[in-house]
């Protein structure tokens, strides 16, 4: 099994910037040892199981609770598939070999 996950987690209650907040939940995600990529608007991560990344999300948050936040907003999009891996990845270059590179 292959789940893909995008995750845009960050508290509400805080004034101003939150890359602080954001940065402490990226930790918990790096050490997680998942493979995950950082976008601008989100975190994508993948994992074997729906399991792991649910409870990735959790510790997420009980990170941000530790920090005081009062309140959290989170939106997770899951890609769930009976196979494959390194699909965060592969998605791409499946495209590109349509249209050529994507990013810059």
């Amino acid at each position: 099994m292959s789940v893909l996950m995008s995750l845009a987690m960050f508290p509400t209650d805080k004034v101003g910037s939150k890359s602080k907040e954001v940065g402490e939940v990226l930790k918990i995600i790096k050490d997680s040892g998942l493979k995950y990529q950082l976008t601008s608007m989100n975190t994508i991560v993948e994992a074997k199981t729906l399991k792991e990344l649910l409870d990735l999300v959790n510790l997420c948050y009980i990170k941000l609770e530790e920090l005081g936040c009062n309140r959290v907003y989170a939106v997770m999009n899951f890609d769930i598939r009976t196979s494959g891996e390194y699909r965060i990845k592969s998605k791409i270059a499946s495209v590109e070999n349509h249209i050529g590179e994507v990013s810059k």
